[in-house]
């Protein structure tokens, strides 16, 4: 079993049914789901994207607008949904509070690692916005980093697909699901995207293990916190 685990949602996955913007119905399933694995005492951290509203990296393609800007943009896009889902948590009757890694004590409490460590310590989800407060770092390698910082035993990379493919199944259907994975592979294999290699390469230097699984199914953030074989463990 892992004690504390750092859950990676992309912002895209927030937007269930709809086209952008939040499902609260589908929220409140993953609310459903990350309870199961509190009440086996698990304490988790939750890194949230923010493409369901705006991309950094795309913004910053665009001719007119600065590439620290788009990513300030991105990072502000995180915020918006890591405070609606504290609320939409705390509505479903789970305990979550939302801190930020970009000063906004209006809305959100700054983060600092002892302020998050005691939330989890005190049973509550954190969920972090702002990524990791500076450009040019996706949420993905701001996850690896956070969970590092607040000493976790392990990444949990939810993803639309049940884990690691040879090749898109998308586009083969005779593509083979990889149940294990060295970091090595991860990092050396440019079809491998389901991190980027800034991500994987600062979790392979720090021997953290990384699970990449669809968070989707029911019971399976659970299984994942049990340490039972779920998608494709990376290690």
């Amino acid at each position: 079993m892992y004690k504390r685990v750092l859950l990676k949602l992309s912002g895209e996955q927030l937007t269930g049914k709809f086209d952008s913007g939040i499902d609260v119905e589908f929220c409140r399933q993953l609310a459903d789901e990350v309870g199961k694995a509190a009440v086996a005492d698990a304490q988790m951290a939750i890194m949230v994207g923010g493409g369901n509203y705006a991309r950094g990296a795309q913004l910053g393609q665009s001719t007119g607008i600065n590439r620290v800007t788009a990513d300030n943009i991105g990072m502000l896009a995180t915020m918006m949904n890591a405070l609606a889902l504290a609320d939409i948590f705390k509505d479903a009757g789970l305990e979550a509070w939302p801190l930020s890694n970009i000063k906004a004590s209006q809305v959100m409490d700054d983060f600092t690692t002892r302020r998050a460590v005691h939330h989890l310590e005190n049973n509550r989800v954190v969920i972090v916005g702002g990524g990791i407060g500076r450009p040019y770092f996706t949420t993905d390698t701001a996850a690896v980093s956070l969970a590092l910082e607040l000493e976790c035993n392990a990444v949990l990379k939810a993803t639309k697909v049940d884990g690691v493919y040879d090749k898109d199944p998308a586009q083969f259907p005779d593509a083979k699901k990889v149940d294990h994975m060295s970091f090595q592979q991860s990092v050396a294999d440019r079809a491998i995207r389901v991190m980027d290699k800034a991500a994987l390469g600062l979790a392979m230097e720090h021997s953290l293990p990384i699970i990449v699984f669809d968070a989707t199914v029911a019971d399976n953030i659970l299984k994942a916190t049990q340490g039972e074989a779920v998608g494709t463990i990376i290690s």
